[in-house]
């Protein structure tokens, strides 16, 4: 078996782990980012784990620098075997508040990305009886107060890949789902929310989890080998998913309070200024 990957969002954060967690098998990596700085420190530690590759600037909204990025991989690696649809943004805001650009903004790298992704690189796949994995959020299934762009963003990247994995059955093309929570990452740079306080918030978020984006990489690592469809790397994550399935109606409450608090929180900040 060859063993080839092609990961987008690889200059930093999860892309970067699980491009470091499949060089430490040795596999070839086609690692793509709009940061090319971070691309050469992936590759850089790429090579230093054992595993190698290249670089390409790739901008998931443009379909033509991913079947760029598609073909530089059948020059250069001979095909492709596994694709991880990993590039993306956070964002956040009240609906009332959120703008059609934020809108925009979301579906175009975090929804059609992946999309985009997929298309470019079906055709290779399909040669190689190869994998997708994409990367959605635990956003995709719960659905939290302040940031519904993003949740449909998410819940359209989880809805594409079970399509895809009732599609591309009979074409031996394997589909996985990953829908981690909150990591600690640098997401939060390209947070775009209305409030200073709302990206605050977030940040707390990120910073309570346990789990780092190498145990994410790792965790993905093992489900996907064991053909797991929808991977869910946090235990509160899987355990809030467990929780929904049997009473979604409690979940629907206690995210109306949340929406509650984030907004008497957002009324106090103001006041305060």
């Amino acid at each position: 078996m060859h063993n080839r990957m092609m990961i987008t969002g690889a200059g930093s954060g999860l892309g970067r782990e699980i491009a470091l967690r499949w060089a430490r098998e040795g596999w070839q990596l086609a690692l793509s980012d709009v940061n090319e700085a971070g691309l050469q420190e992936t590759l850089r530690l790429v090579r230093e784990a054992g595993g190698d590759g290249f670089v390409q600037r790739c901008d998931v909204r443009d379909y033509s620098q991913l079947t760029a990025l598609a073909q530089a991989c059948e020059e250069k690696l001979g095909g492709i075997d596994v694709i991880v649809n990993n590039a993306g943004v956070a964002s956040g805001g009240f609906f009332s508040e959120l703008q059609l650009e934020d809108w925009d903004w979301q579906i175009a790298i975090n929804l059609m990305g992946v999309v985009k992704g997929c298309k470019a690189f079906l055709p290779l796949l399909e040669q190689s009886k190869g994998t997708i994995i994409n990367i959605a959020s635990m956003a995709a299934l719960m659905q939290g107060p302040a940031m519904s762009n993003y949740n449909v963003a998410k819940a359209g990247v989880l809805a594409l890949s079970e399509s895809l994995l009732a599609e591309l059955r009979e074409q031996e093309v394997r589909v996985h789902v990953v829908c981690p929570s909150f990591f600690q990452t640098n997401l939060l740079d390209s947070f775009r929310g209305p409030t200073p306080a709302m990206k605050a918030q977030v940040g707390k978020l990120l910073e309570s989890s346990p789990i780092s984006a190498a145990d994410i990489a790792d965790y993905i690592f093992q489900r996907v080998a064991e053909g797991e469809f929808m991977i869910l790397p946090h235990e509160q994550g899987r355990m809030a998913w467990q929780l929904k399935q049997q009473n979604p109606q409690l979940l629907y409450n206690e995210m109306a309070s949340m929406a509650e608090k984030m907004r008497a929180k957002a009324r106090q900040g103001r006041g305060g200024e």
